[in-house]
């Protein structure tokens, strides 16, 4: 066993943030009409941070990318099995399934919030470009279906952490946090350094300064 450098920076600063963006979007939009203006700035936050992982996922270091952890159905069901050990470092198969499923109903959760509108005050920035029919039904979706997902999703990845936590005696919340994990074998450390760090933080700009634009079109 040896420890090595598996979450860059960029990496664990974007998983942080969405916590704590998830759970202040959650709480304000049950505080009302007084603090919607927050709920759609945390959105904003949402859609740019989740634009940057997608990106990340294509450019980041190794253990950021997709390739990385995505596997084909046939893996993960033998993961589930038990027939396949998985990974030594970084997320095994199931663990990949859930971070595209995260990162695909947020996206889906904020896009549609740019076109809903609640019928008495508040509306999306893109509300006005599109019929209200549409608009109403993008608002459903935003808070009866996507919002539920997210709340499913969020109670999964904890119960997971809990699981491998007593089942597996494996602690997956401190190498989110150090960015060092034990692994076994010939693994290699992901590139952490100043160039890796610089650009996730020009990508992030351009993710925010691209969602800023929209929400003030």
């Amino acid at each position: 066993m040896k420890t090595i450098r598996v979450w860059d920076l960029p990496t664990r600063l974007f998983h942080w943030a969405l916590v704590v963006i998830i759970a202040g979007a959650f709480v304000t939009h049950y505080l009302g009409e007084a603090a919607m203006d927050w709920h759609f700035r945390f959105g904003y936050a949402a859609l740019a941070l989740v634009l940057f992982r997608v990106l990340w996922g294509l450019m980041g270091p190794r253990y950021a990318r997709f390739a990385s952890f995505l596997r084909s159905p046939a893996t993960i069901v033998a993961y589930l099995r038990g027939r396949s050990p998985g990974t030594g470092s970084g997320h095994n198969p199931l663990g990949g399934l859930s971070v595209l499923a995260m990162l695909a109903v947020i996206l889906l959760q904020a896009g549609s919030g740019l076109f809903a509108n609640d019928d008495i005050a508040t509306e999306g920035p893109l509300a006005h470009f599109i019929e209200k029919d549409l608009s109403d039904q993008l608002s459903w979706l935003h808070a009866q279906v996507t919002s539920k997902l997210i709340y499913g999703l969020v109670g999964l990845h904890l119960l997971a952490i809990a699981l491998h936590r007593v089942l597996k005696k494996r602690d997956l919340v401190t190498p989110m946090i150090t960015g060092d994990q034990m692994v076994e074998g010939d693994a290699l450390p992901a590139d952490d350094g100043a160039p890796v760090r610089t650009t996730a933080l020009v990508l992030m700009s351009v993710c925010a300064m691209g969602v800023y634009g929209v929400a003030h079109w």
